[in-house]
């Protein structure tokens, strides 16, 4: 079994990160660059040169082409070698390996493994981050752990209470049994919190102006290997949704994250904060940035341990597993199971 699910969309990166020139980013082993072309096309091809092995992503971009900096070697979006220095002609073989790769709202997505398969597998949809209504905030961090680590971090998030208190953690959201599930079909796993009558954090009473006991939803969605969003409502304790399910008297957080291995032992994740109150007031993305990039630095800094504790025991130290982990052993099961597929 590979350390990598091949064969899924994977986010790459933003599509801010291709403005202005080539970007390096190695996801699930490959090195790859990814750049845009004169007309505005995306590419993401081997980043490195058939010639010497030098990464392409530290040439340069010419109309829809990228030349090597080292030797002049130049590659189109397919990647075939389109022009070699001294000699109009040149091996059929001069070529590099192309990825398919679909920018869909502001997130660039890539495919890693059998190209035939990309076009029948539809990217993972994630509308808060382009459609009206919605205001999103968001960054990426590196992690020095593999992937499965941020999985199990994000699966359970009873974590909050202590690694991010003070923040979006308070004491129930430890305290609060989970309801766990699989959709086999839809291949999600969901996870869902719902707490009532209880403290609000600051990440959620400073930036949507509601005070005093609330009820906090927490239902998560993860769908393998990539996109995990967590649908989160606010509201004043004992307000519920209408019938006809509008809910104008609660705030709605979509919190995402795409979960992309770097390595085996390393991690990108890519996150936003998507909202749909006070859309127009800077302040709150301001203030939402600095509170999600705090508490993703925490989760950070303690996969970063984590990882280094797991490496230095080689695999001899049996877990202790709690009813709270029942939607992060899911996600681990199925995983599993899409690995060895």
């Amino acid at each position: 079994m590979g350390p990598f699910v091949t064969n899924a969309w994977y986010v790459a990166g933003w599509g801010t990160e291709v403005a202005s020139g080539p970007l390096a980013r190695t996801i699930c082993g490959d090195p790859i660059v990814f750049f845009r072309g004169e007309s505005g096309s995306l590419a993401a091809l081997a980043d490195r040169c058939v010639h010497r092995r030098y990464p392409l992503s530290l040439g340069l971009v010419k109309g829809d082409t990228i030349e090597c900096g080292y030797h002049g070697f130049t590659y189109d979006c397919s990647g075939m070698c389109v022009s070699v220095p001294g000699q109009s002609k040149f091996p059929s073989t001069a070529r590099v390996k192309s990825y398919p790769v679909v920018e869909q709202g502001p997130w660039i997505w890539v495919w890693i493994g059998d190209p035939d398969k990309a076009s029948s597998t539809e990217v993972p949809k994630h509308p808060w981050l382009y459609d009206v209504g919605w205001r999103w905030i968001g960054n990426h961090a590196s992690i020095n752990c593999r992937s499965g680590l941020l999985v199990d971090n994000l699966m359970d998030l009873s974590h909050e209470s202590y690694l991010h208190a003070g923040y979006i953690g308070t004491p129930e959201v430890a305290q609060t049994p989970i309801d766990s599930s699989i959709d086999d079909k839809a291949g999600i796993v969901r996870v869902n919190r719902h707490m009532h009558n209880v403290e609000c954090p600051p990440f959620y009473s400073k930036s949507s102006g509601i005070s005093g006991r609330i009820d906090r939803w927490q239902d998560i969605e993860y769908r393998p290997p990539c996109l995990y969003v967590l649908h989160s409502r606010i509201a004043p304790t004992g307000v519920l949704p209408n019938s006809d399910g509008s809910d104008p008297d609660a705030i709605h957080m979509k919190i995402l994250y795409g979960v992309t291995p770097e390595t085996e032992n390393s991690t990108w994740n890519f996150y936003a904060v998507a909202r749909d109150f006070s859309l127009s007031d800077d302040w709150v993305s301001e203030f939402l940035t600095e509170m999600q990039d705090a508490v993703v630095k925490q989760d950070v800094d303690a996969l970063n341990v984590l990882e280094k504790v797991i490496a230095s025991e080689s695999g001899q130290v049996q877990e202790l597993s709690i009813k709270i982990d029942t939607g992060g052993l899911v996600a681990r099961n199925v995983l599993k199971k899409m690995r060895e597929r």
